[in-house]
């Protein structure tokens, strides 16, 4: 459907301004999407984006701050997102023998099992991506690169 169609504005003052608000349209659009697909898993996109970060360093640890300067949300509080984590016995967190004032998260066997389980969700599947064909979805990460500069 038409960005003018879902929110009911028939004009824009000009390309741009429709393609800013088409954009920030559709980001929630697919947040809330993904969300969806993520409540039978019983975790959260940023929860989900932690527990990505964590396998992909597994089987070394991850600090907060790895963590926070990986995370696609930056707002997120990944102090209190690790402490979700942690007492759903998906994450570990030790004091680091090297550095007493850091902490390292791990993921568990429990964390890397559900990530196995929620695989499927990672593509993109029922978030309206995959309706892109692999050159759409290419010129679409060019332009989205290009708009990051």
């Amino acid at each position: 459907m038409k960005i003018e169609e879902e929110i009911k504005q028939p004009t824009f003052k000009s390309e741009h301004q429709k393609a800013h608000i088409n954009l920030l349209y559709t980001s929630g659009w697919v947040q809330q999407a993904q969300a969806s697909l993520f409540k039978p898993f019983g975790v959260t996109l940023p929860q989900y984006n932690v527990l990505r970060i964590l396998r992909g360093q597994h089987p070394k640890p991850a600090t907060i701050s790895l963590l926070i300067d990986r995370m696609l949300d930056k707002t997120s509080n990944a102090s209190r997102i690790v402490d979700k984590l942690e007492a759903k016995a998906l994450v570990t967190r030790k004091q680091c023998p090297a550095d007493r004032r850091t902490v390292d998260v791990l993921i568990t066997e429990k964390g890397l099992a559900l990530l196995k389980q929620m695989d499927g969700v990672e593509s993109g599947a029922g978030t309206g991506i995959t309706n892109l064909s692999t050159e759409e979805a290419e010129q679409l990460n060019r332009l989205l690169d290009k708009i990051r500069g």
